[in-house]
């Protein structure tokens, strides 16, 4: 999620991230640390472990021995075992001398165990050079825990390797402001931690400033641009943080399990020991990846953590892997594929920098892709036809996380995110126990969490929560017009439009930490959204909001639910109508899979193509013109009364903007597999939620209405006087930029069938809230995310 890709100032598209395109760079500092590792790896002075790794693998059990050292760990529900006889069997017992976990050990050597009871007086037996070795281990608990490894780390500028609670070693690159050493601090602290590159040690700050590239392969991602560019040139200290299993990180690779969940909780409290570490606090950013796996590692409630500021995340892993229960085998199959391959060893491919970086002798590095084959398999979790089981979710879902986190967070995202989707704005009821909570939302894509709109907030509130300053300093100051610099080189060449002025700096006046404090949470809603950004006078896409309103909640309140009642003729009106129904027949094929074929969708006027709803392939349904603005903010729900022709079916929503010139804008859509109706008790009238799970999974009753409670994607449009808004009822497909829908194949032969009037009345249930402010019509295209095209009817009439 969120790709960034290092070439030169133009822009392209890197698998299923698009990819922000930055100038190469070379300077590169690394430190290999680690006594205990050097004791044995002087020992294969001889390289061989190094031609190992760099020599292409064959996944066999016919090795004599393992390349790699044994060692046999406890780790949190899980244990493990290296340099295993490859092939050979390693057994895991309990206390009571019950076997609870075997299997092979794989090429390398190694075998690890899920799902243990946490507890003492487990055994290993392992066969290592032919003989039997048992050893003693603990399987640890979900739990935060004190320990010397968090005081007796010392990390150095560039690549080091951190150790976890259970043994493994993650690498870890501290970067710093250009120009300083460690002697130049304490400095304000902190960390971004992903699964993409983000240790590669090279530095993208010199990369930017033209000096000459010694190794392209070890430059960090541009999808870590956020705190390997950015915070850097503010003055921040970063600690670009390496998952567990990925590149040079040792472990084995589980997509925000709990071993990496509680990795994060060890490395706050290993860096927030350093002494270089203002304050001994650090804070969390990041965009996308490194921003959901904030929500994990705040909840985890390591005391070292300052503030988070999460941009661009998701809710809930399934809520994008499996929106409304369809597999999304668009955005989310391509990068669950490309965690697969980053997951492998350098031996296998994995990432670049990796097999780099033991080229250059890092031993580390080589001995870390021990487990590597371990990996837990991540298509169990994000395949074809998979429930949201939730043992295996929610200690891998952001949302429920939230509710642990007590620290202030900083909380950006778009509406119309082609990624990660727009469904991450249940992290602020997720978020309800904490007070300091400060959410903003717009219209827009997945780069635009970092728009001038938010990002002069974004420095103040690390200043003020992590660094523990004032606005009013030189040091400040000086961040902010480093920002007016470098904010147009990120934003203003991704989306080729002009650039908007960025807000002056808040809270001058405040004289101390503590009362810069009470400005930000005075003055800083809960909620802030931004209203029709790409449509100002600077230029069409331009990232700048035309309106703003502010909620001290969501959904927000006061606020005005309005039912809409969906009638014969295609028509939306606030009463129902007698008895009838509207029939379409649903067939994907007939539709584009998105509505942007080609092109960066981050650009200011991408080239859509979303093609309108003809004939019976869906039915349409609008209001009369409203008289006045209306302005609908907060979830929606389409309640719908449905039979069909098949056991199940599949079902889109979409809701639009129908203009008096006859352009039709996109405003949100949702997506629903009938037999996933069921819903959970947190289900309101707005909001519909559903559980996904197998035992709740119904098929539609033969030749009756079943209620369907379709959830639209959060709204936040305004509709100018005279527009009117439309509600178009499809197969899944042709609204989203990234986002495919595995729907069924025969979905094509299916007749499905809405009542209408009397007893199976559907209806469009949303939320207006009043504002003061009038906002003029953007022209047709230029709102940031939301496509336009000419209005025709469906063959229902609407």
């Amino acid at each position: 999620m969120f790709g960034l890709v290092t070439n030169d100032l133009s822009w392209s598209l890197s698998c299923s991230d698009w990819g922000f395109v930055m100038p190469r760079f070379s300077s590169r500092t690394t430190q290999r640390r680690g006594a205990g590792f050097l004791k044995w790896a002087t020992a294969l002075a001889s390289s061989t472990l190094l031609a190992i790794a760099l020599t292409p693998l064959a996944v066999t059990t016919a090795q004599a021995a393992s390349p790699y050292p044994y060692s046999a760990h406890g780790g949190i529900q899980e244990a493990y075992v290296t340099g295993a006889d490859p092939g050979t069997t390693v057994s895991f017992s309990n206390s009571h001398s019950v076997v609870v976990a075997s299997g092979p050990a794989d090429a390398l050597g190694s075998f690890l165990a899920r799902g243990l009871v946490a507890g003492t007086g487990f055994h290993s037996s392992s066969t290592v050079g032919g003989s039997v070795v048992v050893s003693s281990l603990t399987v640890l608990a979900p739990i935060g825990a004190s320990s010397s490894l968090n005081v007796s780390q010392t990390m150095t500028t560039g690549l080091n390797y951190i150790t976890m609670r259970d043994g493994v070693k993650l690498a870890a690159t501290v970067r710093l402001p250009p120009g300083k050493t460690l002697a130049n601090g304490p400095f304000p602290t902190l960390i971004e931690y992903s699964g993409y590159n983000v240790a590669g040690p090279a530095s993208l700050i010199a990369s930017l400033t033209g000096q000459p590239v010694s190794n392209p392969a070890l430059l960090p991602s541009s999808s870590t641009i956020v705190g390997s560019f950015l915070a850097p040139e503010l003055g921040f200290a970063v600690v670009s943080l390496q998952m567990r299993g990925t590149a040079c990180s040792g472990g084995a690779y589980d997509l925000f399990g709990y071993d990496s969940d509680f990795d994060g909780y060890d490395a706050v409290q290993i860096v927030g020991h350093q002494s270089w570490v203002l304050g001994h606090k650090v804070g969390l950013i990041g965009i996308s990846y490194s921003g959901i796996s904030q929500f994990e590692v705040a909840g985890t409630m390591p005391p070292d953590l300052a503030a988070i500021a999460p941009m661009s995340p998701t809710d809930d892993l399934y809520s994008t892997g499996y929106p409304g229960g369809i597999y999304n085998n668009g955005f989310a199959a391509s990068w669950i594929a490309e965690r697969v391959n980053d997951a492998l060893p350098a031996s296998l491919g994995g990432q670049p920098w990796a097999q780099a970086e033991i080229a250059t002798g890092d031993l580390i590095c080589a001995a870390n892709q021990a487990q590597h084959l371990q990996a837990e398999s991540v298509t169990s979790l994000l395949g074809p036809g998979i429930p949201r089981t939730p043992s295996l979710y929610d200690q891998r879902s952001p949302a429920v996380w939230a509710s642990h986190i007590k620290v202030p967070v900083f909380l950006v995202g778009s509406l119309q995110d082609e990624q990660t989707g727009p469904q991450w704005v249940n992290l602020i009821g997720a978020l309800k126990n904490d007070t300091n909570v400060f959410v903003t939302m717009d219209n827009g894509l997945h780069i635009d969490s970092l728009g001038p709109a938010t990002i002069s907030r974004w420095l103040e509130f690390l200043d003020i929560f992590v660094a523990g300053k004032t606005t009013n300093t030189v040091f400040v100051r000086g961040q902010y017009n480093a920002l007016k610099v470098l904010e147009p080189l990120i934003i203003g060449s991704a989306t080729g439009a002009s650039e908007m002025p960025l807000p002056a700096l808040r809270f001058t006046s405040s004289s101390t930490n503590a009362a810069a404090r009470v400005a930000f949470s005075k003055y800083d809603p809960r909620v802030r959204v931004l209203f029709n950004d790409g449509g100002s006078s600077l230029g069409a896409g331009t990232l700048q909001p035309t309106g703003e309103m502010d909620f001290t909640s969501w959904p927000p309140a006061p606020s005005q639910m309005t039912r809409l009642y969906l009638n014969s003729g295609g028509v939306l009106t606030a009463k129902s109508s007698t008895s009838s129904s509207a029939i379409f027949k649903p067939d994907p094929s007939l539709r584009a899979s998105t509505d942007l074929p080609t092109g960066n969708p981050w650009s200011a006027q991408p080239p859509y193509v979303w093609q309108p709803v003809l004939g019976n392939d869906g039915v349409g349904f609008v209001t009369a013109p409203f008289a006045h603005q209306t302005t609908i903010v907060g979830p929606s729900s389409l309640d719908l009364y449905l039979k069909s022709s098949a056991l199940d079916t599949d079902l889109q929503a979409t809701i639009t903007e129908v203009r008096p010139n006859g352009n039709e804008v996109y405003v949100a859509t949702g997506v629903l597999r009938a037999s996933y109706r069921a819903l959970a008790p947190t289900s309101t009238t707005l909001n519909p939620v559903h559980v996904y799970l197998t035992s709740a999974q119904k098929n539609l009753p033969a030749g009756a209405y079943s209620l369907v409670r379709l959830g639209l994607e959060p709204i936040a449009h305004v509709f100018p006087a005279g527009t009117r808004l439309r509600v178009v009822i499809t197969a899944p497909g042709g609204d989203k930029a990234a986002w495919t829908y595995a729907t069924f194949a025969t979905l094509g032969a299916v007749t499905d069938t809405i009542g209408l009037g009397g007893s199976t009345a559907s209806s469009f249930v949303f939320n207006v809230v009043q504002n003061s402010f009038v906002l003029p019509e953007a022209a047709c295209g230029a709102l940031r995310g939301e496509p336009c095209r000419t209005y025709a009817a469906a063959g229902n009439g609407g």
